[in-house]
């Protein structure tokens, strides 16, 4: 799986994961909803994305090769 994909994979599991929390748990959550949105922003006027680095440190390959 490539950095692209793997991004993308936790950026949902992150949002549908605090939308149940803020659902069954407490409203709250929906902070941490806001928190993933705003760095996926961010990413995509900066290029930075702090699980990128923590990916490529783990030896993860960029892109998909075809």
């Amino acid at each position: 799986m490539s950095i692209t994909r793997i991004v993308m994979a936790t950026a949902g599991t992150f949002i549908l994961v605090s939308l149940l929390l803020a659902h069954f748990v407490n409203p709250n959550w929906l902070w941490f909803t806001a928190f993933v949105g705003a760095n996926l922003l961010q990413s995509a006027f900066t290029g930075f994305c702090p699980l990128v680095t923590i990916l490529k440190k783990l030896g993860v390959r960029p892109a998909d090769a075809f």
